[in-house]
């Protein structure tokens, strides 16, 4: 993989990150458990650490101060509180601005922004204060062995002004040395000296590292003065050591005494938690046991090759028919402080091999690559359509027999290609968790939200412009439906408000729903408005879900009080254009006092329908399957009838041909198809019926843009353009009373 591709999949991986970061920040106000704080620090640490590899020193810097921050939250040294979520939400906002700012050339992040929030961090952070200055290592040497030896003072003595400022190392008392420190046990080589080696020089430089808090002479090796060999070195040490530093560095240190010396690493509990964490936000690498701790720094390169090299050992000693060691067994036997590490490098290891055979079976697509698909599949019932009409021309059996064999093989391909691009809505109704509470909180309100639906699955397409229109209801219903605690408890009602995201599917269409328990619309103040601005004549008469309807009319608003969210009537008719142009609509029910419910019916795909052709006069027409109920005889002694009586039932008509004002003469036989959108129904007279078909939508021109009653258009198998008819939209016009609404 090049670099750049390797770059975009970063991006991609992040932008996952961040918005699992916010799901996990909504859940921590409710639940402040230890496993969302270590998921949050696990996305961050990732973006953070991948980010390193790619040289974005700005995404690496401001992400490392809000690890301390989370740090601090996961040793429970700080409380999570609303302030402080918060500040963890805007600092994941300009994460994410950051990384777009990498990704687009045409955004800038904010830098400023970027150096308040760190102000703020820093603040959570605290200001470290130094430990006084306190002995040096000579001076902790000579006070902690009582069998120093002459000749151990002459070596102490002999230390250059040099080595005693780099030996000048703090320590605190016993009773002030944290448990949460690295423990390093060191036994220099008995040929130290004579190799030319000053083991305080080390000891000194392992200083850098880190604050040493605690150090203990070992004086067990040394020998009588009578033996004493003054070339020979016998020290060792205990220390205690604050660092952030990585195993893998503290062990560095000891480079050039290591082959000699006897070295012991043992990290502090909070780094044994912090090696299970890397190792479980570890990408998805099928590694070996050992290759695992060796990443996560658990364990060093010297330390995995000595433990190689004893399984290697074994496996030669042992029988053929013995297993060999497992290095696991190995590791835990040199240090049983690893082992709870170990298990969580097995069970990682376990889910890495079971996500390899899974996404052996799933494979990642560009949807651009999906869309050329949808697009060649249509080109293929277009085809396929023209070749059924040669074929029932010809009138061979056989042709007729292969050609139905192949559609029915075409259609299963549209189905199969078109559920490619379904995805669930819950991920869309998930963003909304995030605006919901802070819109809350700007509005003083208490807001619940609630997900019903979130496995219904529709087109990719429709869900990226769905989210725009959604967005505008849900900040409306909190704004504009939901009251105030007070006036909820003024009005016998819980002083949490209930707003309700819900989808379904419902006759070949998907429903969305967003629903609040708040204070409804007054039809009667509604129409009022409505009159006032004169897009209804003051004498009309309309039903309720008519004058709900005006709510979607530009600049109608009954809001008392105009705010940053909403009051200006600017909003809701953009909202129904663009539902509109998805071929959808949208419908409003609402009870004064008890809660407004908005429902946007949409197709499933905006690609491929089933669908029903018709002919009237000469023009071709049709009417998507799913909203056809039945066909009936239209009775010829009925002369343009606007209505029929259907088994008892009022069905209004719509006559084609007075719609779209076409000429021809008129069959002695003519039929009405029966149609259905939502709960109102109606009948299309026609001439011809000519059966189903596979239908590829296409765009209609600008020229048909504010047409009501057209949905698009599609290629006949015969080359010529068949019109779509916007079931609603028919309905609608049927349904209309003559000079019900003002002509404005």
């Amino acid at each position: 993989m090049s670099m750049e591709a390797a770059l975009q999949t970063y991006f991609s991986e992040a932008n996952e990150l961040i918005d699992e970061m916010e799901n996990d920040l909504l859940a921590l106000e409710q639940d402040a458990s230890d496993e969302l704080l270590n998921s949050i620090f696990r996305a961050a640490h990732t973006i953070k650490g991948s980010a390193g590899i790619f040289g974005l020193d700005d995404i690496v810097e401001f992400t490392h101060v809000v690890e301390n921050v989370l740090d601090k939250l996961r040793d429970h040294e700080l409380n999570v509180s609303s302030a402080l979520v918060s500040l963890l939400f805007r600092c994941r906002d300009h994460i994410q601005s950051l990384l777009q700012a990498e990704q687009e050339e045409a955004h800038q992040a904010d830098h400023e922004l970027g150096k308040s929030l760190l102000k703020e961090l820093n603040a959570y952070l605290g200001a470290t204060t130094e430990a006084p200055p306190s002995a040096s290592i000579e001076e902790e040497v000579q006070a902690s062995t009582s069998l120093a030896s002459n000749a151990m003072q002459r070596y102490v003595q002999h230390l250059t002004e040099e080595d005693e400022a780099r030996a000048n190392v703090e320590r605190m008392a016993d009773q002030d040395v944290k448990n949460d420190l690295w423990h390093i046990s060191l036994r220099f080589g008995i040929n130290s000296f004579r190799d030319g080696m000053d083991p305080l020089s080390f000891i000194s430089y392992l200083s850098k590292l880190g604050k040493i808090k605690q150090i203990r002479t070992l004086a067990d090796h040394f020998p009588t003065l009578d033996n004493y060999d003054a070339e020979s070195c016998y020290l060792g040490f205990e220390i205690r050591l604050d660092s952030q530093a990585a195993k893998q560095e503290i062990e560095d240190v000891f480079e050039f005494v290591q082959e000699d010396s006897d070295i012991t690493i043992i990290p502090p509990h909070s780094t044994l938690s912090q090696y299970i964490e890397l190792i479980n936000s570890m990408p998805d690498v099928d590694l070996k046991i050992g290759e695992i701790l060796l990443e996560c720094g658990a364990l060093t390169k010297r330390e995995l090759a000595a433990a190689l090299q004893q399984q290697a050992q074994h496996a030669n000693t042992s029988s053929d028919n013995q297993q060999a060691v497992p290095i696991g067994d190995i590791i835990t036997e040199s240090s049983t402080q690893l082992s709870p590490v170990l298990e969580a490098a097995v069970r990682k290891q376990s889910q890495v091999r079971e996500s390899i055979a899974r996404e052996q079976k799933s494979l990642r697509v560009d949807a651009d690559k999906l869309d050329l698909l949808i697009n060649y599949v249509g080109e293929l019932v277009t085809a396929g359509a023209g070749a059924a009409l040669h074929a029932q021309a010809l009138n061979d059996p056989g042709m007729l027999e292969s050609i139905a064999a192949v559609n029915s093989l075409l259609e299963e391909v549209r189905d199969a290609a078109l559920n490619l691009r379904m995805v669930a809505i819950g991920a869309t109704f998930t963003r909304f968790q995030r605006v919901v509470r802070d819109v809350s909180k700007d509005l003083g309100k208490n807001v619940e939200l609630s997900i019903m639906g979130a496995e219904t699955e529709l087109d990719k397409s429709v869900v990226e412009k769905i989210a725009d229109p959604l967005m505008h209801l849900v900040r409306n219903a909190m704004d504009h439906g939901l009251e105030t605690p007070e006036k909820r408890l003024a009005a016998g009602k819980s002083e949490h408000g209930e707003l309700l995201l819900n989808a379904y599917h419902d006759s070949g269409n998907i429903v969305i729903e967003v629903c609040d328990d708040g204070a409804g619309i007054d039809v009667d103040k509604l129409r009022a408005k409505a009159v006032s601005k004169g897009l209804i004549a003051e004498e009309a008469v309309l039903e309720k879900h008519e004058l709900l309807q005006l709510i979607f009319e530009p600049g109608l608003s009954t809001a008392q009080a105009v705010s940053n969210l909403s009051g200006r009537g600017v909003g809701m008719d953009v909202v129904r254009r663009n539902i509109t142009e998805l071929r959808g609509r949208i419908e409003v029910d609402s009870d004064l006092g008890k809660g407004t419910t908005v429902r946007i019916i949409l197709p499933l795909t905006l690609a491929i329908i089933d669908g029903f052709l018709i002919g009237v006069a000469d023009q071709s027409f049709v009417i998507p399957l799913d909203t056809v109920s039945e066909c009936v005889e239209l009775d010829i002694n009925e002369n343009h009838p606007e209505y029929i009586d259907l088994r008892g039932q009022v069905l209004p008509l719509v006559d084609l041909r007075t719609t779209f004002d076409l000429s021809g003469n008129l069959p002695k036989r003519q039929s009405v198809v029966v149609v259905q959108s939502g709960h109102q129904s109606a009948g299309i007279i026609v001439d011809r019926l000519m059966g189903e078909l596979q239908t590829v939508i296409k765009p209609l021109g600008q020229i048909f843009g504010q047409s009501e009653t057209l949905a698009g258009s599609t290629i006949l198998g015969s080359g010529a353009v068949a019109l779509i008819l916007d079931v609603q939209g028919l309905i609608e016009h049927a349904s209309k009373p003559v000079n019900k609404l003002a002509t404005h």
